[in-house]
């Protein structure tokens, strides 16, 4: 049975990769930060919740102890939980309000999969798949013909940059781990105002196929449903 830890799994796209992952026969643990939206998202999809939050290091070792002790092992990290920040124009934009971004969105996910690197390496086939964004690729948001080149998010885009190059660098540091990034592409989701043209089901396309890979599966690689993104 392969056992899957998905942080900001009570919503969007983590609840449908999620509810896919259990269909495939995954053990699935919903991580989230809010106890009672946690729960109740876990009891719905038939899941055992752990609480986390990304951005406190005290958290994520209590998630890991939490996981140690009933499970005692993770196959699959899913490193999902992401916030946009804030919508000000860029000379608005402060330190602080990238700290914020950074924090959940690069700093999480690095706080995270150390923390669970001893689990995952009990594991014969370790994964993690690291949700990043299109908007985080330098070809996406200067392709006119793309939607990314419409948007200006300096913190959330650069942030996802950054997510995405710790993601080929860890797959290159860390050869006995696979890790990949996902673009899931426009979709409807809370952090867009549900405008995206894409369903959560086929947002999650990428990530659901990085995180059912087998022992000769791709890593360092970042793709969305179509295949490599160029980035």
């Amino acid at each position: 049975m392969t056992t899957t830890f998905i942080t900001g799994a009570n919503k969007s796209l983590g609840y449908e990769t999620a509810r896919r992952l259990l269909a495939a026969g995954h053990t699935v643990l919903v991580g989230a930060r809010d106890p009672e939206r946690g729960r109740a998202a876990a009891q719905a999809l038939g899941a055992r919740f752990v609480q986390i939050d990304v951005t406190d290091d005290a958290s994520v070792a209590a998630a890991v102890a939490d996981v140690a002790a009933h499970e005692g092992t993770l196959d699959v990290l899913v490193n999902n939980a992401g916030i946009s920040g804030p919508q000000a124009p860029a000379e608005e934009l402060t330190a602080d309000d990238a700290r914020a971004v950074y924090e959940t969105n690069v700093f999480g996910p690095l706080r995270v999969t150390n923390a669970f690197l001893p689990l995952l390496r009990t594991s014969p086939n370790p994964v993690v798949v690291n949700v990043s964004s299109g908007l985080g690729s330098f070809a996406a948001t200067h392709d006119p013909e793309r939607v990314e080149s419409q948007v200006t998010a300096p913190l959330y885009t650069s942030s996802k940059s950054a997510l995405t190059m710790l993601t080929t660098q860890f797959a290159k540091a860390l050869p006995d781990v696979k890790f990949n990034a996902v673009d899931p592409g426009y979709t409807a989701t809370d952090l867009n105002g549900h405008s995206g043209p894409q369903t959560v089901t086929e947002g999650t396309d990428a990530i659901v196929e990085l995180a059912t890979i087998g022992v000769d599966g791709p890593t360092g690689q970042f793709r969305d449903r179509a295949g490599v993104v160029p980035w």
